[in-house]
This record gives structure tokens, sequence and C-alpha cells, in this order.
């Protein structure tokens, strides 16, 4: 008889499999040769699915692999620090402290450079410094320890601001419409939780074998080893504007003048603001959601939890989030010439309101529940909700941001994220679960009100009619 988590768990890859039957049904339909008809910058409808085809390849092997890096190390850096190397948990708190205040500062600066000297080149700069920084993290020795999150800081700036800039610049280079993009950035969610998954289960027997917690970091630094190797041969360098005379006489290296131009634009457009206010409100509650559930579920829980099976449960309602992007957005532009469906961009926008609100109730519901499968729900919708939530911030992005400034803007939107993040831990968040959890339900309430109040109707004014 399977328990509580192990039932939800084949219960949720029973409709994720069945959800992913009902989505290779509207994708061939999204793909049949009238969906290039309003195409022009494509010689020929036959030659759109070959050219998405090859795109979509070259993207989610890249991304596949970096984030499974990433997810191999995840569950492990605490463990390590902390079991392994008997650091005590100021210690442990103020290495982690290291890391998002690294991403923070150097996120705007790593947006620049993107921009500046190509998102390719970025790219492979981030093959190298994660691998040094999982490199760093086998040696218990403070100031290499130390060295080694500052490292991993800069390393995720590149990773959040870089990858899909590159993406998303390469579809307009290559004439794509908007569906298809947003079908990339929908399957890249997707193609996340089926690494996440298989990661944590392989870390786990590393583990195991090996018996030391550093083993995860090693087949780490493998796997960006072989990302490194496939960026360069598979992608092509793309670029925001390049300002030839600094590049030639070596001025402005910290980028200050682009990075005083990316404020002016942003500060000059609601529009950017509101954007960025939704990137910290949600990415910064999510990141705190990763130190919450654990004790939130053990609060009131009456035996040891399957810990295992509730994170592949996350990981699959993920999955299901960018499943239901997908559908949507698939449904919503199958019929292009029907005047009544909302463009793209106003589409992207409405979905972006609508996760911020659900996420919100489902902390709404945790705090007011002491039901712990309750929470447990609360929280899986939560996890659907980040499904849905990166593809639509990457299509807004895309959208409204202009290709000169791309990565730099993405990179800038970071900066107040982290610093959240940062506060956050410093106060606690553990001990201050409840509070750290209504506090990021009403900033998600209220960014959901501004991308409503903001972002919609300006999309919808600058319609033509």
């Amino acid at each position: 008889m399977l328990d509580f988590y192990e039932f939800q768990l084949v219960v949720l890859i029973g409709i994720c499999l069945s959800w992913l039957l009902i989505d290779r049904h509207l994708s061939k339909r999204r793909l049949s040769p009238n969906a290039g008809s309003h195409n022009t910058a494509l010689p020929a409808t036959s030659v759109l699915p070959q050219v998405v085809s090859r795109l979509t390849r070259q993207y989610l092997v890249v991304f596949a692999i970096v984030m499974g890096a990433d997810w191999l190390q995840g569950p492990y850096v605490y463990s390590l620090y902390n079991q392994q190397y008997h650091f005590p948990e100021r210690l442990v708190a103020l290495l982690f402290v290291t890391g998002f205040l690294s991403a923070g500062v150097t996120a705007p600066l790593v947006g620049a450079w993107a921009d500046q000297h190509g998102r390719k080149r970025l790219c492979l700069v981030f093959c190298i410094t994660y691998s040094l920084a999982c490199l760093c993290i086998l040696i218990p020795y403070l100031p290499v320890l130390l060295f080694g999150r500052l490292l991993g800081g800069i390393s995720t700036s590149i990773l959040y601001s870089a990858f899909e800039s590159w993406l998303i610049s390469s579809s307009n280079n290559l004439g794509l419409p908007q569906s298809e993009l947003s079908t990339i950035l929908g399957r890249a969610t997707l193609v996340n939780g089926f690494v996440a998954s298989g990661a944590g289960v392989f870390s786990n027997k590393l583990v195991e074998v090996t018996g030391t917690f550093a083993s995860p970091f090693m087949a780490s630094g493998i796997l960006l080893l072989l990302a490194w190797i496939v960026i360069r041969g598979m992608w092509s360098e793309n670029y925001g504007a390049i300002d030839a005379a600094k590049t030639n006489t070596g001025e402005d290296k910290f980028q200050l003048q682009r990075l005083a131009r990316a404020w002016r634009i942003v500060s000059s457009d609601p529009k950017l603001l509101v954007l960025g206010l939704t990137q910290t409100c949600f990415e910064g509650s999510m990141y705190l959601f990763v130190f919450l559930w654990v004790p939130s579920l053990q609060e009131h829980a009456s035996s040891p939890l399957p810990l295992g099976y509730i994170f592949s449960s996350f990981m699959i309602a993920m999955m299901l989030g960018s499943l239901f992007y997908t559908s949507i957005v698939s449904y919503f532009t199958s019929s292009a010439s029907d005047s009544s469906k909302d463009d793209p961009v106003v589409l992207h926008a409405k979905l972006s309101s609508l996760v911020c609100a659900v996420s919100a109730m489902t902390f709404a519901v945790a705090i007011s529940s002491d039901d712990e499968h309750v929470r447990f729900w609360a929280f899986c919708a939560f996890e659907a909700c980040v499904g849905m939530y990166y593809p639509v911030q990457g299509m807004l992005r895309g959208s409204l941001i202009n290709n000169e400034h791309r990565a730099t803007l993405s990179s800038l939107f970071r900066v107040p994220l982290n610093i959240f993040v940062v506060v956050s831990l410093l106060t606690g968040v553990s001990s201050a679960r409840y509070t750290v959890l209504a506090v990021s339900a009403c900033i998600l309430g209220f960014s959901s009100v501004m991308t409503g109040a903001i972002i919609i109707p300006a999309l919808d004014h600058s319609q033509p009619a």
C-alpha cells in the first residue's frame, strides 16, 4: 500500500503523462503548414519547422546540461558545509549570503558584458567560472570556499541572463514568430523539471556509492566541461549594440555608461519597472521557499517525511505548470485570424498577473492551514506557478526589452532580487517562516495588481485599432 506522498507522486506523474499527450497534439496543430503563413521573414513555410527544430535543439541541449550541473549541486551544498566539513550554522549562513551578495553586485556588470562582448562568450565564461566554483568547494579552507561562493554568484548571474538573451536574440535574428519562442521557453521549463528529477536521483546514488557529499560537485564539473564543448560547437554569437569606440580604446571596462543608459531606460518606462518588480517579488519568494518548505511540512508531520518523494512531486508540478502554459499559448495562437484573440504580449502580461495572484493564494493557504497535506498541495500549486512563470517572464522580457540592452536589463532586475533574499536570510527565514510567507504573499499580490494596472492597459493601448 502506497503512503500519501508516494500516491500523490504517482497521481502527478499520471497527470503529467496525460497532459504531454495533449500538448503533443496541440503542438502538431501549431506546426501545421498554415501556422507559418503569416511569417514573411522565412523564405518558405516548409522551412519554419526545420528552423524552429534546429534552434530548439541548440538551446535545449545546452540548457539541459547546464541546469543538470546546477541541480546536481543544489541538494548537497548545505550538507557538505555542515555535516562533512562540520562548519557551524552561522558560518554556513555566511557562505550562502556571500553567494547571493556576489550575484547581486555582479549581475548588472555581467549583463552589460554579455550585450557588449557577446552572449555566447559569456556562456562559455559561465562554464569556466562555475567549474572553478565546484573545484573550490572541494577544499575545506574558508578563504577558498568564500572565493568559490563569489564565483558561484557570478555564474548564477550569467546563467539567468546570458543564456535566455542568446535564445531570444537568435529567435529574433531568424525571424521566428513569437509563438515559437514561447514554445521553446515552455519546453525549457519542462526539460528543467525532467533534469531536476533525474539529477536528484543521480546525485543521491553518487553520494551513496562514494560516501562523500563532494561527488555531485565533481560530476557537475564534468557536465560543465561538456556544456563548454557543446556551446562552442553548436552556438553562433550574438550581441547587443556594440560601441566600437569604447571597444577599441578599452574605455569603460566596467560598463558604467551602458548601465547608466539601461537605468534611464528602466526608470522612464513604467512597464519595465513593473517587470523588474515582478522578477524581484516572484523569484525572491521562490528562493526563500527553498528554505521554508521542509520546516513548514515537518511542523505538523506525524512521521519522518520522505523528502525525496516530495521534491520529485514539486518538480512534476513544475512540469505541469510549463505544460499548462504551452497549452494556453497553443490555444490562443492557433487561430491567428480571429480578431478576438489577445495579442501574444498582452496574453503573457495577463498570465504574469495570474501567476503572481495564484502564487500569493498558495502561500495564504499554507499559512492558514495546519494540515500537512493541504500545505503540500499548496506548495505543489506554487511549483506549478513556477513552471508557468519562467516562460511567461522570458517572453515579456523578450518583447518589452530591446536587443541592445537585453542582458543588461535582465541582470539589472536581479539586483533588488538578491538584496531581498540576503536581507531575508540575515533575519532568519526558518524561525520566522510565517512572517516570510505572509510578506511573500503580499508582495506577490501587489505585483499581480501592478501588472494588471500598468502593463496590460499600456499594451492594450499600443495595439493598432
